[in-house]
């Protein structure tokens, strides 16, 4: 099927991480034919992602970031050439029909994803400028004739750039309606842990973990981007008007069920299976995940290349707007990660659990515990995760009007990325169904991962289809062409 193929294809860029690759002759592309979306953008920037900004694609603040400005920059270029739809950050005139050809709408979209990356990714910019030359184009054409493709792409990507730069993020490092903090993605809201990498001062409380970095290096965490919280949405006016409840179990002071969900988490290492293990590095991956199941709704469901980037920045709309709320509730409750608590309830006693990479379950001292996957740089309480995934699939049922899914993902034996040469034992096919199976997989592989507590997850799910909700309907406002023009964020 050649839905499953392209998503493959794209998981072959992804999985392998190779950014040599792109140093190779890329096949010739045909601005008349092709769909410059799947074919030359995707597979150019995916790797760099990667490389420069996430190893793993976990570190969902920052892969978000660039994913829903680039999606953002694409719907503001196509939006000219669509019968009804308007954009966010540049209202120009909509084309006539007979414009709407496939090489105006792989120019437009080339060239606003080109002047967004150039502020938002700049390191790259030689990377950027040969993707525009390798398909014949200009990189030196500075146009903003709205009548043109060249003109249109360059109104819209620069539209995205004035409208996010200052939307608190902090991405540039020019925020100073608060502290001022020149870095970029710097924190200006003053967070602190309570505790240390080496010492944990309060057992409620997040605990910043030391991190082997390399060999004889590591790193302690920091909380990232802690200003998310601040950041402007898209789609609703702030996220106080929604919250999870506190999370009592992980009040030490509530003994008994403070360790009964430390409990659950070392159960569960006890028995973890393999395609528990690739579900939660499925997971993790933000680009394999929420990324790859839109791109296989759009092909396997016949969309065009416009209707293809209207649905990538609906997912993109959700999710990042859903985060905002999670960082919200994070920094709000800074609640402890599995890993101090479970040293904290049983210190040297010896626990049955995963006892690391290729060593299956053993018995071994609990202060030697380790999760299945790194912890994210960020306090435990809510899930993010569960987040993405509940506010993603419920904009897929909005959009299609149903839960089917039918999303398979192949992993060949071996390749995991935490067990290489060792998981799976097999060829596996993991499959979801329906978008239900897929958001309680997602919110599930966090306690199979070890680095959430079951109610973070729950809580998560159970409040977090709202963003899914009302991404859609001003998405929906976006494409009809009703919803009012947005003027560039000025902090919050």
């Amino acid at each position: 099927m050649r839905s499953f193929c392209l998503v493959a294809a794209l998981a072959v860029v992804t999985l392998g991480q190779q950014v040599g690759a792109q140093d190779q002759p890329a096949p010739p592309f045909d601005l008349d034919s092709g769909d410059v979306i799947t074919q030359v953008l995707l597979p150019t920037i995916i790797p760099y992602i990667y490389s420069d900004i996430s190893p793993t694609a976990s570190d969902a603040p920052l892969v978000l970031r660039l994913t829903t400005l680039a999606t953002n920059a694409l719907f503001d270029a196509t939006a000219p050439y669509h019968p009804t739809a308007v954009g966010l950050y540049t209202r120009l005139d909509r084309r006539p029909e007979a414009e709407a050809t496939p090489r105006n709408i792989n120019i437009a979209a080339t060239y606003s994803v080109y002047r967004m990356l150039n502020t938002f990714l700049p390191r790259r910019m030689d990377v950027w400028r040969k993707m525009v030359e390798d398909l014949g184009l200009d990189p030196d054409d500075n146009s903003m004739d709205p009548t043109t493709p060249v003109g249109i792409g360059n109104l819209a990507g620069m539209g995205v750039v004035r409208g996010r730069s200052n939307d608190g993020m902090n991405q540039l490092g020019n925020e100073y309606s608060r502290t001022f903090n020149p870095l970029p993605y710097g924190d200006y809201t003053g967070y602190m842990p309570v505790n240390t990498a080496y010492e944990l001062l309060d057992p409620s409380r997040w605990q910043p973990d030391l991190q082997i970095f390399g060999a004889g290096l590591y790193k302690i965490q920091q909380f990232v981007t802690p200003q998310y919280a601040l950041v402007e949405p898209y789609s609703y006016e702030s996220p106080e008007a929604y919250s999870v409840p506190a999370p009592l179990a992980s009040d030490h002071s509530n003994f008994a069920i403070y360790k009964a969900q430390v409990d659950h988490v070392l159960r569960v290492s006890q028995r973890l299976t393999d395609e528990q293990k690739v579900k939660a590095e499925l997971f993790d991956d933000k680009i394999q995940s929420l990324g790859f199941s839109t791109i296989f709704m759009a092909q396997s469901r016949g969309l065009s290349p416009v209707e293809l980037i209207q649905l990538d920045f609906l997912n993109n709309l959700a999710t990042f707007d859903a985060g905002i709320f999670v960082w919200q509730e994070k920094r709000r409750w800074d609640a402890v990660r599995p890993f101090s608590a479970i040293r904290y309830i049983y210190g040297d006693n010896y626990v049955s659990a995963w006892a690391g990479p290729g060593k299956g379950t053993l018995s071994l001292p609990a202060s030697q515990w380790r999760s299945y996957l790194e912890e994210a740089d960020h306090p435990e309480y809510p899930s993010a995760s569960a987040c993405f995934c509940e506010a993603h699939a419920q904009s897929m049922r909005r959009y299609f009007g149903s839960d089917a899914l039918g999303y398979p993902v192949e992993v060949k034996a071996g390749m995991s990325r935490i067990e290489p040469g060792v998981t799976p034992a097999k060829d596996l096919t993991v499959t979801f169904p329906t978008w239900t199976d897929f958001s309680s997989d997602c919110g599930q592989s966090r306690i199979w991962a070890g680095v959430h507590f079951q109610a973070a997850v729950d809580e998560s799910q159970a409040v977090c289809k709202v963003f899914g909700d009302m991404a859609y309907d001003y998405w929906k406002q976006l494409v009809d062409g009703t919803a009012r023009p947005r003027a560039p964020s000025n902090g919050r």
